[in-house]
């Protein structure tokens, strides 16, 4: 059994495990030998690995090692910690994993969050805003909030009603759509009208040069969840 670690040095007694920066990736030999990907960061980080297993069509089972702020995969899922995850591989249990979808904008991915809405001027301001003290933490998401509350108020209703805009946010699929917001991704083509935009996905924000964004399904990943472990000598 063999591990990468995407972003940070993680070693551990009887696991064969090999680290590379995310940058890395793409060039990675011998990627189907490898059975489990840590990826150590938050949604945006996981957002751009599995754009890349995407592209090598690449299905090893991800273990989330959960960095960023918001870690919005991991929290759905409720991820075991890395430590519990590691000591059961090197029992040689096997995890069990849930299957998450992903789906494809153009040429980019997404996991549960895309669009050019209020959460578009969110990530950009609270971007806008990290360093010193507000670097690490919330403050900044929370700051960028509060001073864009009277933008919101007023603007969301006329985005919602405008075909220009859209915003998908799958952990509310219990509203399948609403004016321009959209719980459960079905495929859909949305003309923007521009041909170069600025499109939030689960917290990047990318640029799309194209008028047309067509959205759908693209495939899943298995994303080891349980800290409990099925022993494979029972």
């Amino acid at each position: 059994m063999r591990i990468l670690s995407i972003n940070k040095v993680i070693e551990y007694d009887t696991l064969s495990i090999s680290n590379i920066q995310e940058s890395a990736l793409s060039t990675q030999p011998n990627m189907e030998e490898f059975d489990y990907i840590i990826i150590n960061g938050g949604d945006g980080t996981i957002r751009r690995v599995v754009k890349i297993l995407h592209t090598l069509k690449h299905n090893a089972s991800i273990i989330l090692n959960p960095t960023g702020s918001f870690n919005v995969i991991a929290k759905l899922h409720r991820v075991p910690s890395l430590d519990t995850v590691l000591q059961a591989l090197s029992e040689e249990k096997t995890l069990t994993t849930q299957a998450q979808k992903y789906y494809s904008l153009n040429e980019e991915m997404f996991l549960f969050s895309a669009g050019n809405m209020g959460d578009l001027q969110h990530i950009f301001l609270s971007e806008t805003i990290r360093f010193g003290m507000l670097k690490r933490g919330m403050s900044k998401y929370i700051l960028a909030v509060l001073f864009l509350l009277p933008v919101h108020l007023i603007m969301t209703p006329f985005m919602l009603m405008s075909k220009q805009k859209f915003f998908i946010f799958t952990p509310a699929k219990f509203i399948p759509k609403f004016g321009s917001f959209y719980g459960e991704v079905k495929e859909m083509e949305i003309d923007l009208d521009n041909h170069y935009n600025h499109i939030e996905l689960d917290g990047d924000v990318v640029t799309i040069k194209e008028q047309i964004l067509n959205i759908e399904k693209a495939g899943e990943i298995a994303i080891v969840r349980h800290a409990q472990a099925i022993d494979n000598s029972e």
